[in-house]
């Protein structure tokens, strides 16, 4: 469906408050299918879709089973049951189905104890939001989450025990400059780290942003804006804060939309963080703020405005960083990203508007909008993981009331070499992220909002891909050693 013919439907995003409504707004929609949406440990969207004679009052209530030792790093085959349980409060039409599809978003239940599961992503956002209210800190949390991603024309990989190699194309990139297409080479093309805010036709992507803003809008996600990042072919939409299970379900339909609109104009969108060598990454910056009793609980008379919490939240974010890492950055090409030089944030620093440091304070006009932007996390991140274990790490700042040190307000990236020595860093691999993990994990476990099984289950599934990457042979190390 396109953005025209969204533009004529109206919205088609709702929030029923009964069962009852819910099964109305189906027949008033017309609705053929039932997509019930849930997220993997990895924090894909997961779905399967159930046809409209088959739903009812007590499916809807009682949920539907599937079989949980099919998603990586959940259930064992034999005790693979496992219930849906659609949350009526979080649905939309799909634009992309030929059918009418209504998707809603689930929790996923255990049936065994009738609760909710305790590796379910999203049961670990709401638990987390459930422990912000009980500890009195706060009652809410925002999270303001900025995802970047690339566009291609042309993507080829090929994984095999004798050739490995990827091609990705974009007529943006630079690369192409020399290139003889059938039409002509218009020669209107942004330079290596030259791709923000161009006006077409060096920009040009505006038109596909565009229709994913407005798909967007329509499916529910509030909206601000769209524009070219700094690297040729990259990308960033711009949505509106929310709380925090709210964003990151929002994040799922950003990532679904994203993909879906660039594939109908034949092209490739990819949230992975690092796909061009020597120009910049994708990272997804995240605002973070509390309220409490609708007043700003991060507002106060210290540095750059902040409340004397605030800072001690900062503090838990810095020392906890590392073991976030292995949520905030969970792809072995997390850390192509993270090196000097792109505009990384690669050292644990926090400061007023300093864009080189990992934990900023952008300007706020009022109080309302005093925030913490963490900026290392990148769009692999699974969003309710990443924003349940920040917001744990800053709570645990608050409550053991650790200060992060003093400002710092210099260019990061231009810091003689021992300055930089006692700065703390990032980590450099995945390897290093869940191996912090392993060592500072206690955090995470309080109000049982992360459990041990689902921190053992989600490592194992790491230390997966971590041995396929490091265990693969890689073409350059065929350039640097093969005549050795």
């Amino acid at each position: 469906m396109t953005a025209e013919a969204l533009k004529s439907k109206g919205s088609v995003s709702y929030k029923s408050k009964s069962t009852n409504d819910f099964l109305k707004e189906l027949e008033a929609a017309e609705i053929q299918y039932i997509d019930f949406n849930f997220t993997d440990l990895r924090g894909k969207w997961q779905h399967t879709a159930q046809h409209i004679d088959s739903i009812d009052k007590d499916l809807i209530e009682g949920g539907i089973y599937f079989d949980g030792s099919s998603i990586a790093g959940w259930k064992s085959i034999n005790e693979s049951d496992m219930i849906l349980k659609p949350d009526i409060t979080k649905w939309c039409l799909d634009p992309f189905a030929a059918e009418p599809t209504m998707k809603v978003f689930c929790d996923v239940h255990d049936p065994a104890t009738g609760k909710p599961y305790n590796r379910d992503p999203r049961s670990i956002a709401r638990k987390a939001e459930d422990y912000l209210k009980k500890s009195g800190i706060a009652d809410t949390v925002y999270v303001g989450p900025e995802a970047e991603f690339f566009v291609f024309e042309d993507v080829r990989i090929n994984i095999d025990m004798n050739h490995v190699s990827y091609r990705v194309d974009s007529e943006e990139g630079p690369y192409n400059a020399g290139t003889a297409y059938d039409g002509g080479n218009m020669g209107h093309r942004p330079r290596v780290k030259g791709g923000y805010f161009p006006e077409a036709p060096v920009d040009s992507l505006s038109n596909v942003r565009a229709e994913m803003v407005t798909v967007m809008r329509h499916m529910g996600v509030p909206v601000e804006k769209h524009h070219h990042e700094v690297a040729p072919a990259q990308c960033e939409l711009g949505i509106k804060y929310s709380s925090l299970t709210d964003s990151a379900d929002n994040i799922q339909l950003y990532k679904y939309v994203v993909h879906n609109v660039a594939h109908a104009y034949g092209k490739s969108a990819t949230f992975l963080p690092k796909p061009i060598y020597g120009d910049n990454g994708s990272g997804m910056h995240c605002h973070q703020s509390l309220f409490k009793g609708g007043k700003p609980v991060f507002a106060g008379d210290e540095y750059a405005g902040l409340s004397e919490n605030c800072l001690y939240y900062i503090g838990g974010i810095i020392k906890h960083a590392r073991a976030l890492n292995a949520f905030t950055n969970p792809s072995t090409n997390s850390y192509k990203r993270l090196v000097p030089g792109y505009e990384a944030p690669v050292l644990l620093a926090y400061s007023q508007r300093n864009r080189s440091a990992s934990c900023r304070i952008p300007f706020a006009p009022s109080p309302n909008g005093k925030r913490v932007e963490i900026r290392f996390p990148d769009p692999t991140a699974n969003g309710y993981l990443a924003f349940a274990a920040m917001l744990m790490a800053g709570l645990d700042g608050i409550e053991n009331k650790i200060h992060p040190g003093d400002a710092m307000d210099k260019n990061l990236y231009d810091l003689p070499k021992h300055e930089l020595e006692n700065i703390p860093t990032v980590c450099g691999s995945l390897r290093e992220a869940v191996e912090a993990l392993q060592q500072d994990y206690e955090f995470l476990l309080k109000g049982d909002v992360f459990t041990r099984d689902m921190l053992e289950g989600y490592i194992d599934l790491k230390m997966e891909e971590i041995d396929i990457y490091e265990t693969m042979p890689h073409p350059v190390e065929f350039m640097l050693y093969y005549s050795s």
